[in-house]
């Protein structure tokens, strides 16, 4: 694979150094990108820089992450209006175990090979620097006239701004450039990649190099991802989409690339999935053949929760979904687990009852009339189950004289009750 003309076709170049290419294609590379490691999780906002790194292992080549634990003690001033949280080693280090737990799904760190992935910690070189050391090692070789001139130093202490810049930030690309130099030194690192708006820090970097050693180092970017509408990527009303299953159920994660427009999808999917140039071809005139069917959004999903999250989250996903179209069955809720069942009915209206109810086992018809208020009268009940449009746990119930027990119970709390095609209630023990 020719990883720079992979990534053209798929639409993944923004910026890119003269001689990049040629020297990829002459040697087995070493490129790197940053991560910052203020949470204990990656999100969706962090994918394309996944991908990159996937893409350029998968082209033979070594990617290292690169975990800021440095950057993180200061913070990016790149695309941000205000300084961000500045964190401690301890929380840092926590999160940089599970960021690198979560990369393995789609790098491999462990295979021996001579391109096998690595994580490095910004914070293990740049601890060894004192105040005195950086600005005479460092900060002689790059003027205040260049570091003025990026567009993430303008933005903020331009007379638009309100907040200014404290110098901490404004040193940032200094100390990116540095993590570059040091790379570069130790293990020939010569390819630093990341988003557009990484661009300024990125040739800071190279710019050090060529000036402190006379060596030559190489810049790739990608476009920062989109919706066609213009909004940010990967934000919902409830806020990241992340990597972490514990914080975005895999059904959530699958929900959100499910429901894209089609627009987002034929870009997306060249992006976020390892298919090839040929097969994505042929999805694209498939969609567009039958749009309504939605086969872009369906592979896309399918293919990046598997890269994410693995085939068994995957199944469960697909399961979940089809109950809310009308394909689930009592057995199919009994294999999803509590908390992919809970985005599932996320906003459906809850009725609690006591445990000891369902344990001694409670009619039907005062179950949803007088337990709870799911049907107003009897009459509006026997009428519906009259007509086939009752189910409990999507098992159409046609006994009124019905006794409900444990065996009704979905994760040992919940019974689904639908009335008709679209109205769901969940009853909730206590």
């Amino acid at each position: 694979m020719n990883f720079v003309e992979e990534l053209k076709w798929r639409g993944m170049v923004h910026d890119i150094m003269p001689g990049t290419e040629d020297y990829l294609n002459k040697n087995m590379g070493i490129g790197y990108i940053g991560f910052d490691p203020s949470a204990d999780s990656l999100h969706i906002g962090n994918l394309a820089g996944i991908m990159l790194l996937k893409f350029f292992q998968l082209a033979g080549h070594k990617p290292i992450v690169l975990v800021g634990g440095a950057t993180g003690m200061i913070g990016d001033p790149s695309g941000k209006s205000q300084e961000r949280n500045l964190l401690d080693e301890k929380t840092l280090r926590h999160n940089q175990e599970a960021i690198k737990k979560q990369l393995s799904h789609f790098l491999d760190f462990n295979s021996k090979k001579p391109n096998e992935a690595a994580l490095v910690n910004n914070y293990d070189w740049m601890k060894e620097y004192s105040f005195l050391d950086f600005i005479r090692e460092i900060g002689k070789h790059i003027t205040v006239n260049y570091m003025m001139a990026k567009d993430s130093v303008k933005s903020r202490i331009g007379s638009e701004s309100k907040e200014g810049m404290s110098y901490t930030e404004f040193s940032y690309q200094l100390v990116q450039g540095t993590d570059f130099l040091h790379l570069f030194k130790d293990i020939n690192c010569k390819l630093q990649m990341g988003g557009s708006d990484q661009w300024g820090n990125i040739v800071t970097g190279t710019e050090l190099i060529r000036r402190k050693t006379g060596g030559e180092a190489f810049a790739l970017t990608c476009p920062l991802i989109t919706r066609s509408d213009g909004s940010k990527f990967g934000k919902t009303e409830s806020g990241n989409v992340w990597l972490d299953p514990s914080r975005t159920s895999p059904y959530k994660f699958y929900q959100f690339w499910l429901n894209v427009s089609d627009e987002d999808a034929e870009k997306y999917i060249k992006i976020f999935t390892l298919l090839s140039r040929e097969e994505i071809k042929s999805l694209i005139q498939e969609h567009k053949a039958a749009p309504h069917i939605r086969i872009l959004q369906k592979r896309l999903a399918r293919e990046v929760t598997i890269l994410t999250h693995g085939i068994e989250e995957l199944e469960v996903a697909e399961e979940a979904s089809a109950i809310l179209f009308g394909k689930g069955t009592m057995e199919s809720l009994k294999k999803i687990n509590e908390k992919t069942f809970l985005a599932v009915f996320e906003g459906v209206p809850q009725h609690e009852i006591s445990t000891k109810l369902i344990q001694e086992g409670e009619p039907l018809v005062s179950l949803l009339t007088e337990k709870t208020s799911i049907f107003s009268s009897k009459g509006e009940l026997k009428r519906l189950v009259s007509g086939g449009g009752l189910s409990l746990n999507k098992e159409k119930i046609s006994d009124l004289e019905l006794i409900v027990n444990n065996k009704y119970l979905l994760n040992k709390r919940y019974i689904l009750v639908q009335k008709g095609k679209k109205n769901y209630f969940l009853i909730v023990l206590i």
